[in-house]
């Protein structure tokens, strides 16, 4: 019933029954009682409408939502699958921020810890929080940023940023192709929110003697799912 109240600014009864493949009675019943708890209200002879009452909820629920409790659980089981390490990590003015990481199963693994600053232009998370960041979010983020070289394969020319970032949006995910530490390759997608705005990125780092071509779309896959889940999790609707 909520479902379809929500659905444009008024409808009738006749309608609502047709839909839900309720009897009109039966409809009738459930609106009375929706109108008396504050979810509905009539308009216009047989016409309802929503009430404000569901976003008031909705808004309260999100006061209780924390990115890392909802995105642990779904980054162990990530972890456990493909057996690397998985961080998240988050937008903090001209750097990314982990905020979460799952440790690998192997002893030989990236060193890093949850707290640590991360250049934007030459790491999987950061890459993506800022192709899927809004255009002057992007630009205050780089703003001022020197294009370091930390191995031969950074990128160090703004235009082969912009244009990898444009692609990043493109495909829905980005990669580290050792551009921050040599032997080191990470796959990253966005997370995103109930408004639609990139919150946080997940991201798997492999060692390059770990790292098999041939495999690269099914992890590609796996972190874009896990991703979706996560910004699911958060109220996200991808077909809205």
């Amino acid at each position: 019933m909520l479902e379809q109240l929500s659905r444009q600014r008024a409808i009738g009864l006749e309608e609502i029954s047709r839909r839900t493949n309720l009897a009109k009675p039966t409809v009738y019943r459930f609106l009375l009682t929706l109108q008396e708890l504050g979810y509905a209200r009539r308009i216009d002879g047989d016409a309802w409408t929503m009430t404000l009452r569901m976003f008031n909820l909705g808004a309260r629920a999100l006061d209780h939502l924390d990115l890392v409790a909802a995105a642990r659980p779904i980054a162990e089981e990530m972890s456990e699958q493909l057996g690397e390490t998985v961080h998240m990590g988050v937008l903090d003015g001209d750097s990314a921020v982990y905020v979460l990481k799952i440790e690998s199963r192997y002893t030989i693994r990236m060193i890093s810890r949850v707290g640590r600053r991360m250049p934007l232009y030459c790491t999987a998370i950061g890459k993506v929080l800022m192709a899927f960041a809004k255009e002057d979010e992007r630009q205050a983020a780089l703003e001022g940023v020197r294009l370091l070289a930390f191995t031969k394969h950074t990128l160090t020319s703004r235009k082969m940023l912009d244009a990898e970032l444009a692609q990043v949006r493109e495909v829905g995910f980005a990669r580290d192709n050792e551009e921050r530490e040599e032997d080191l390759r990470c796959i990253g997608a966005p997370v995103f929110d109930h408004s639609g705005a990139v919150v946080a990125a997940i991201s798997v780092s492999w060692p390059g003697f770990r790292y098999e071509r041939g495999q690269e779309s099914e992890w590609i896959a796996t972190i874009k799912d896990a991703a979706s889940r996560i910004s699911a999790v958060l109220g996200y609707n991808a077909a809205a």
